[in-house]
């Protein structure tokens, strides 16, 4: 039995849906009782995760731990404390779990952590490693580094077979955010300063290719105790991203090509200096040991899965 948390999430959804169609013997967990579901699969209510979640229904009779649930990185966080609200969710109620698992006899423990536990930018051609010195800089990224060093520690302890991802950014059907907006605007022809931002190179995954490289990580061998990174293997530059977009649905990306330095300037004035970075910034990663050690190659292409996320809007 494998057990999926968050599976109402982006991730979390995919994911299921993901392992109903290869008929995987699967328990779901939701925050609340959701009248007329379940028809499908099984669905356990636990309600909020945190340091006090009791698991022990959800982690009857399971094999595997999927959990993709958390607090994510949240644009203009009103928490009054956001590093304690992401570490009660994100550190605490991910190590509840993992010990309550280890407990139940579970054997393995995927966790679905954040590339922002390497860094927020990487040089052109130097991309993150998983095994990179960690240099997480938001409250986000902390909460996963220290839920990560906290599942090795219980790894330690009782045996639980932990395996980590972490992916950049994931786009697919249904994505929201900056991504989705870049989407709209060129879906309407809206011109985007973005032309001449063709030395930078950034890393995305779409959907199906984590969810893809998460259902290998719940059953291969090789995957217990490892840390993975995940991408498309195709690193492009934000000109490029955008040019490759506009192809998939089918409309010229109209692109002003305004110098590099003259964007981050007023960017910085307007106070989007974390925004221009993701735009203008590299972060790339290196998915080469997914292959050597799993032989796991993404199966779906860039261009893929940009006609799949562009699909509903057009």
């Amino acid at each position: 039995m494998m057990l999926i948390t968050g599976s109402t999430g982006f991730v979390g959804q995919a994911l299921l849906c993901e392992a109903l169609s290869r008929r995987l013997d699967v328990r779901a967990v939701v925050r609340n009782p959701t009248p007329g579901a379940g028809q499908q699969v099984e669905l356990i209510a636990v309600g909020d995760i945190g340091p006090d979640t009791n698991w022990q229904t959800a982690l009857q009779n399971v094999h595997t731990v999927m959990h993709t649930a958390a607090r994510v990185h949240i644009m203009n966080d009103k928490a009054a404390d956001p590093s304690a609200e992401f570490r009660r969710v994100n550190v605490a109620g991910t190590l509840n779990l993992a010990r309550q698992a280890a407990a139940a006899g579970v054997k393995r423990f995927v966790f679905v952590s954040s590339i922002k536990v390497n860094g927020e930018a990487t040089v052109p051609g130097q991309p993150f490693r998983p095994d990179d010195r960690h240099i997480p800089v938001d409250p986000y990224g902390l909460s996963k580094y220290e839920a990560e060093i906290g599942l090795q520690a219980i790894a330690a302890e009782t045996g639980l077979e932990v395996v980590t991802v972490r992916p950049p950014l994931v786009y697919g059907p249904g994505v929201k955010a900056n991504f989705a907006a870049m989407v709209r605007w060129l879906n309407r022809g809206v011109p985007l300063p973005l032309g001449a931002v063709v030395r930078n190179r950034r890393s995305l995954v779409a959907l199906d290719n984590l969810v893809d490289l998460l259902l290998v990580c719940a059953n291969h061998p090789a995957a217990a105790h490892q840390t993975f990174l995940a991408s498309d293997g195709e690193d492009l530059s934000t000109t490029v991203l955008l040019q490759r977009i506009g192809q998939a649905l089918g409309k010229p990306a109209r692109l002003l090509p305004v110098p590099v330095a003259l964007l981050k300037l007023g960017a910085t004035a307007l106070g989007k200096a974390d925004l221009a970075q993701r735009l203008l910034g590299s972060l790339q990663v290196d998915i080469s040991k997914n292959t050597q050690l799993l032989g796991w190659r993404p199966p779906l292409s860039v261009d893929e899965g940009l006609k799949k996320v562009t699909a509903s809007f057009t």
